[in-house]
């Protein structure tokens, strides 16, 4: 018999059935969320785990969680997810994971028939990804006859309180067995996430593998540019022709925006999808189908539309607006630098806006660095670089030479090379302003201006407050 070595999956002692799907699935070392979970999840304590979507979440409570599995005929497991799309991925993650141990799962949430959910469910589905809302109508209603799962998972927590589901949660628990182990999955610990803690997990073992300062993954790269209010487009285009994304987020904060937005790259002759809460389940599917296959490389998406999404290979997110609270840019920007490839997190700002992103500093310990929007000329000049790599690189088509040698009729090389390359051109060439926002001298002067109207007010206000002034310097 061999060895078992430290640091592989099969010395957690997980059945072999579950392991052969493991190994299928090509995991071959444990992430650090699941190496510190899956042990004392399989020791049946309750659980409240800090790690950021893309760590390796759903084997960490799934594996355990199948492992346990009796076949009873009932729904023994249950976890809670915020979005239609993260509780289908789930549901298709464990069926994989768990496939050799005879696991079957069901995905329940709105927009799908709730006839085939229950007949599901009722037909010996053993693991259950519910969002909160369908599964409090089906609990409500007792369609549910064969419910009583003895291990329940809460995933994407703050997302859930984000989304006002909270309630719903409270609620579900209320049908649930009160005998069972709870697990809490979070990327951050709000107040109201460590009261719900309280209520629903017994004497929980805490495991946190979030960076130090959340939004600092060594792989990120944070700018944010001082701009104009009306130059949050042009800024956007000439950074997109600069950075040249090979896949890229771009938030917004209303659904309007993120349709306006992308009629306006599409129009550029970028290919852009938009993604938000008013469009069909279909549509959604549809976007985010062409953007994982390539098909697309802009998604353009409000807070609530994208959360919950598990996309891989994003180069760059953009916030086209500073989001409204310190922990949504968090959340932002863990869609990029993942799994050891480079992310570049960049954020649109107007002067009015720096008591903002000052919180945002504060919150995530992110060092946002100031930058300069390139001139047009600098754009330029990248993009023309970017444009002879790309030509270097090129293969060469099989008709392209009988083509070369049909146009030398009538011209020499160099014209047929120059009016090539000045077609391909006219179909993305850099325009707009030359300079776009402030440059890094203006904002240092910009905010020493504010720094010094601070001080000025502060002062005026401590004189004016003789008697909270004694108290306060103990006079």
């Amino acid at each position: 018999m061999e060895e078992t070595a430290i640091g592989n999956f099969e010395h957690f002692g997980l059945r072999p059935e579950i392991l052969k799907g493991v190994h299928e699935a090509g995991f071959k070392v444990p992430s650090p969320i699941q190496e510190q979970a899956i042990p004392i999840i399989l020791s049946g304590r309750d659980i409240i785990a800090r790690a950021q979507t893309g760590t390796g979440k759903t084997a960490a409570f799934g594996l355990p969680a199948m492992h346990a599995v009796k076949h009873t005929g009932s729904v023994e497991v249950l976890v809670m997810l915020p979005t239609r799309e993260l509780a289908s991925q789930v549901s298709d993650e464990l069926y994989r994971l768990g496939q050799y141990f005879n696991i079957r799962t069901a995905a329940v949430y709105g927009g799908q028939s709730i006839g085939r959910q229950v007949d599901l469910i009722n037909r010996g589905a053993q693991v259950v990804a519910a969002t909160p809302g369908r599964l409090l109508d089906h609990l409500r209603s007792k369609r549910l006859k064969k419910f009583a799962p003895s291990i329940v998972v809460l995933d994407e927590a703050d997302e859930m309180l984000d989304m006002g589901f909270i309630e719903d949660i409270e609620s579900i628990f209320e049908f649930l067995p009160k005998k069972r182990q709870t697990m809490l999955f979070s990327a951050t610990m709000p107040r109201e996430i460590q009261v719900l803690a309280r209520n629903i997990l017994t004497e929980p073992v805490t495991v946190d593998v979030t960076p130090k300062n959340l939004a600092t993954a060594a792989d990120v790269i944070h700018r944010y540019y001082v701009i104009g209010e009306k130059e949050r487009e042009e800024a956007l285009v000439r950074l997109i022709d600069t950075e040249a994304p090979s896949k890229s987020l771009i938030f917004c904060r209303t659904k309007k925006e993120t349709e306006m937005l992308s009629n306006t790259l599409v129009s550029r002759g970028y290919q852009a999808r938009a993604l938000h809460g008013d469009m069909e389940q279909n549509q959604r599917n549809e976007v985010l189908a062409a953007f994982r296959k390539g098909q697309i490389y802009i998604l353009i998406a409000t807070d609530v539309a994208a959360r919950g999404l598990d996309i891989t290979d994003v180069s760059h997110v953009f916030n086209y607006h500073i989001p409204f609270e310190p922990g949504s840019y968090v959340h932002r920007i863990g869609r990029t630098g993942r799994a050891g490839k480079k992310g570049i997190a960049i954020t649109l700002v107007t002067p009015l806006e720096f008591k903002e992103l000052k919180r945002i500093m504060d919150f995530s310990g992110a060092p946002i660095m100031c930058e300069e929007i390139p001139t047009i000329s600098q754009a330029k000049k990248q993009f023309y670089s970017d444009f002879a790599g790309k030509l270097m690189h090129e293969e060469i088509h099989e008709d392209a030479v009988e083509v070369f040698q049909s146009l030398t009729e009538d011209m020499d090389a160099t014209q047929i090379a120059c009016k090539a390359i000045s077609m391909l051109l006219e179909k993305k060439l850099v325009a707009g302003p030359n300079r776009i926002g402030l440059s890094t001298r203006e904002v240092a002067d910009l905010l020493q201006r504010f720094r010094k109207q601070k001080a000025a007010y502060s002062q005026k206000t401590y004189k004016k407050s003789p008697q909270k002034r004694s108290r306060r310097d103990g006079l």
